[in-house]
């Protein structure tokens, strides 16, 4: 058994955990253990002290308890808002609380791309524009060529958790522009599990979702390798692995 251990803050979103588990139909565990999100707000200010150390780190004993063989911190705007060498440090000290090897949601997004062998990619983002922009700014920081960046301008985490597949698959839409490789959705409070295989039969390229990666990244960190297809083009990289 593999068990992945996930820091969700609030609660929009974390119900695409248990669905990728069971898809990944394999001998892994996904375990989430919900942060205080604080004020829900796509606002720097209120991202950064939704991701400080303090509040990541109150969650790491329940996870390290339930025998977490990786952590991931599974927001993806409460890491890029510190820039990619801030972002690093975050990692490093949750890594240093859990005493296990730890990421981000915004470092696999980068891993994933690299995985994939994609360099020029776009972003889909619910977040307002200048938020969206820093994303932009840690892919480039990671090495990746953003093709553009499309916003929907979107202040909560509560309001993304409503969207339905109609709402995502417009925004991945508007997203793919400037011929990139790949089409990047960032919010974790954004439900894509459901929907992987429709967005990218309709844009016909890999598409990559924040909660996607975040489990990827997990097994990555604990070194396991699992093909499911119905998780998009990033879970068939890896050979196939029997329960």
């Amino acid at each position: 058994m593999t068990a992945l251990g996930l820091l969700y803050p609030g609660h929009s979103a974390e119900d695409d955990y248990p669905r990728i588990e069971q898809l990944l139909g394999s001998d892994i565990r996904v375990d989430v253990v919900h942060t205080d999100i604080g004020e829900d707000a796509h606002r720097v200010d209120a991202l950064r002290e939704m991701g400080s150390a303090d509040r990541l780190a109150a969650g790491v004993t329940e996870l390290r308890l339930a025998g977490a063989d990786a952590v991931v911190w599974a927001c993806t705007s409460g890491s890029f808002v510190y820039g990619w060498e801030g972002a690093q440090q975050q990692v490093r000290d949750l890594a240093r609380a859990a005493g296990l090897p730890a990421s981000a949601t915004s470092f696999a997004f980068v891993h994933a791309a690299r995985e994939l062998g994609v360099r020029r990619v776009a972003v889909g983002a619910t977040y307002p524009e200048d938020v969206a922009q820093l994303f932009a700014d840690f892919l480039r920081a990671g090495g990746l060529e953003v093709t553009g960046v499309r916003s929907a301008g979107i202040v909560t985490a509560a309001e993304v958790g409503t969207w339905g597949e109609e709402e995502v698959l417009t925004l991945a839409r508007a997203a793919d522009a400037g011929e990139p490789e790949a089409v990047l959705l960032p919010d974790t409070a954004l439900h894509t599990a459901a929907h992987l295989p429709l967005l990218e039969k309709a844009l016909s390229k890999p598409v990559l979702t924040a909660n996607q990666v975040t489990v990827w990244e997990g097994l990555r960190l604990a070194d396991r390798r699992v093909n499911a297809p119905t998780l998009g083009t990033l879970f068939t990289r890896e050979p196939l692995v029997q329960a």
